[in-house]
């Protein structure tokens, strides 16, 4: 399997070794080649917010960087890891503005059946609630989420908190391993069938096939499916997709 780790730091310090740590004792539980990006290396524009990419499709951004090359990294892998430190309570600059080269892809999102992760590393305080950011990120792209860990590295580091961040590491990729080993389309909760419904009923009664979103969602069947992908689902969650998708045509007309 084949695993890419997208780390946003600037410097390959606690976060790049962190998980690179991750990584290798993931390696350890099977057939694991992996791929450590540090996005400091690559080139990535600021956002515009010109929403070309939602309106007509992600080929016509007026960036010519390494946005493509990324995603590509990312179809081509069976897991991805997210690691940043964290930077103002948040996730790093170069880690915000990959994530928002990739906004059109929560609109239309591709990475169903693989696997997604994350991991913070900070010094005193805020990283769980990245960590919080991160978990939602990952279902939102398409990912079978892995809740993601929190590490410190407040300097200098005692013995006593490398061995912690080490014992959280490893528990961590055992998780991720064996997320790699379960099935890869599961039954989506109501929550998750929720946004699905919200989503393609939205976009069905605002948009038409003047625009990228509707036409993704017409080639993909998801306006006359239950769910992103074939999955049978029970009687409830049927009934309650049909009702959000008349409360939401509802309320758009």
């Amino acid at each position: 399997m084949k695993i890419t780790a997208f780390v946003g730091s600037a410097r390959k310090k606690h976060t790049f070794k962190a998980t690179e740590n991750f990584l290798q004792k993931l390696q350890s539980f099977g057939n694991i080649e992996y791929e450590l990006i540090a996005l400091s290396d690559y080139k990535i524009e600021t956002c515009k917010g010109c929403i070309t990419c939602f309106n007509k499709g992600e080929e016509f951004c007026p960036f010519k960087d390494d946005r493509d090359l990324l995603i590509q990294k990312m179809e081509e892998s069976d897991g991805v890891i997210f690691a940043s430190p964290n930077y103002s309570f948040h996730v790093s600059g170069i880690m915000k503005v990959f994530l928002d080269r990739l906004g059109f892809i929560f609109h239309r999102p591709q990475f169903f059946g693989k696997t997604f992760t994350s991991i913070v590393v900070q010094g005193i305080y805020g990283g769980n609630k990245i960590v919080n950011y991160f978990n939602f990120i990952g279902p939102a792209l398409g990912y079978n989420l892995v809740k993601g860990s929190c590490l410190k590295s407040l300097e200098p580091m005692t013995e006593k908190t490398i061995k912690k961040n080490d014992q959280i590491l490893e528990k961590h990729a055992k998780r991720f391993y064996k997320q790699l080993l379960k099935e890869k389309y599961p039954t989506p909760n109501l929550f998750e069938v929720m946004i699905f419904r919200i989503s393609r009923s939205s976009i069905k009664s605002k948009l038409d096939e003047n625009y990228r979103d509707f036409n993704y969602f017409d080639e993909t069947g998801w306006f006359d499916a239950e769910f992103y992908y074939p999955v049978k689902l029970n009687f409830m969650k049927r009934l309650f997709g049909r009702l959000i998708d008349r409360v939401v045509i509802k309320l758009n007309s």
